[in-house]
């Protein structure tokens, strides 16, 4: 499925292409590299960005280097990269002792 969605930024009247969202590093406030954008998500009912897919996860910050989905009121600026302006020091998965490799592909969500 494509969207070819228009974000309109809260500062000012220019829109950006959610395409142009893919692939941009992310980081914490402090510099700390986090991933990289992998998807967008939205909320249809609202027709706005609901959280960014971040893959490629930073191991010393995400436990099994999981996908994670952040939610989008924690993105501070969006540029060349993406800042964050809250980020947990830590992100553990919840594993299941039973949990096939098949099933270790989930997302977790950071909320």
């Amino acid at each position: 499925m494509y969207f070819d969605y228009m974000i309109e930024k809260e500062t000012n009247t220019d829109t950006e292409e959610v395409t142009s969202f893919l692939k941009l590093p992310v980081y914490t406030r402090g510099g700390t590299y986090v991933g990289h954008v992998k998807n967008v998500f939205f909320d249809m009912d609202e027709k706005r960005v609901s959280s960014l897919l971040v893959t490629n996860t930073n191991p010393t910050i995400v436990e099994g280097t999981v996908d994670v989905a952040i939610p989008y009121r924690w993105v501070n600026a969006v540029g060349d990269i993406v800042i964050l302006s809250h980020f947990p020091e830590r992100v553990e998965t919840k594993k299941k002792k039973e949990q096939t490799e098949e099933e270790s592909t989930e997302i977790d969500v950071v909320e």
